[in-house]
């Protein structure tokens, strides 16, 4: 058949050129044009499907990547997911070491995907021989022929969005972002994104999103890495409890923190008034930007930009099922969701 442009050779031809789609009910309230960064309709459901094509391209073509070698991986999900996707493509074993904080959708998706996964547990010290880090360190140095993607620690996770995200963003707007909000976790999106947007007009503000229980927030503003600051959360690929070096701290102007259970309502209220199933932290970016323009951040003519790095699918088990967001005390007399949408007929 004649090739043309409708006609791909393979999934990875999917990967980047997502759209901008304006929001326009749940910014009503707020002066300003908000555009969400729709990272979903990659073909992988998220934003890590950059990444894993751009790291696993490049250690091919220094040749450290050869048919039939193991790729190695620590992930909350996503990235897990689309390493898997390209090594079914490309022909490489795919392992990965998962934290228990991942939802049982994104364990399953992995599975599904032909990844072989180790679950860690997520309340532990980074340097812990249980830890998703070390783990994914152990298995590198068992298995012949492995190849570990480091995200955290792996600066191509910010040439992947500086080479696309960033270009996709300032075409899109046509050069006319003033504000960029997007959520840190390994904090390569954020960092790539930030800083070819800065390299085309410096004055375009940075807001960093992170949550209550992770450290990014305040190593940005003092540089120092406080202990203290950590405690369990739930929002998963959000925040951090080490400083990953795959975050550029030079080209954020700000953090914003966000609560686990407003990220969780937010993320349902994209869904019921933009028509967007988006995911946690696509919830956790869009919270930080009510919190902004409840404080008056934006003026009228502003044009922000936020990244919704993923999809609702990966969270059926998490902030879409009522039973879970019972479990963790999410609903209340303010925030009651109506069981009776759902009626059965007998």
């Amino acid at each position: 058949m004649k090739h043309n442009n409708q006609v791909f050779d393979n999934v990875l031809d999917l990967v980047g050129n997502t759209p901008l789609i304006r929001l326009n009910k749940i910014t009503s309230k707020f002066k300003g044009n908000f555009f969400a960064k729709v990272e979903s309709f990659n073909p992988g459901h998220s934003s890590k499907d950059r990444i894993a094509l751009h790291i696993i391209e490049e250690a091919e073509r220094k040749g450290i990547l050869s048919p039939g070698d193991t790729i190695i991986e620590t992930t909350s999900g996503n990235t897990g997911f689309s390493i898997a996707m390209v090594s079914i493509i490309k022909g490489y074993e795919c392992v990965l070491a998962v934290s228990s904080k991942s939802s049982a959708d994104k364990i399953d998706m992995l599975k599904t995907m032909g990844a072989k996964v180790y679950v860690c547990p997520a309340h532990v010290s980074a340097d812990d021989p249980r830890s998703y880090y070390q783990v994914a360190k152990r298995l590198h140095e068992e298995i012949n022929g492995s190849v570990y993607i480091n995200q955290y620690f792996n600066e191509l996770n910010i040439d992947a969005h500086y080479n696309s995200t960033g270009p996709e963003i300032w075409n899109q707007t046509e050069g006319e972002i003033t504000h960029l909000v997007a959520c840190s976790g390994t904090g390569g999106t954020i960092s790539g994104t930030a800083k070819y947007l800065k390299e085309q007009n410096p004055n375009i503000k940075v807001i960093g999103v992170d949550a209550f229980g992770s450290v990014i927030k305040k190593y940005h503003e003092t540089r120092e890495f406080d202990e203290k600051e950590i405690y369990p959360y739930r929002i998963e690929g959000l925040g951090k409890n080490l400083i990953p070096t795959a975050t550029n701290f030079d080209v954020i102007d700000e953090f914003v923190k966000v609560t686990d259970e407003e990220s969780a309502h937010t993320a349902r209220l994209i869904a019921k008034t933009e028509g967007l199933f988006v995911g946690y932290t696509s919830g956790a970016a869009m919270q930080a930007v009510a919190q902004l323009g409840e404080n008056n951040e934006f003026k009228e003519g502003d044009n922000i930009v936020i990244i919704f790095p993923d999809h609702g699918s990966r969270y059926m088990s998490k902030v879409y099922s009522d039973k879970w967001m019972k479990e963790q005390g999410f609903f209340d007399s303010i925030n009651e969701e109506a069981a009776e949408t759902i009626q059965y007929i007998k």
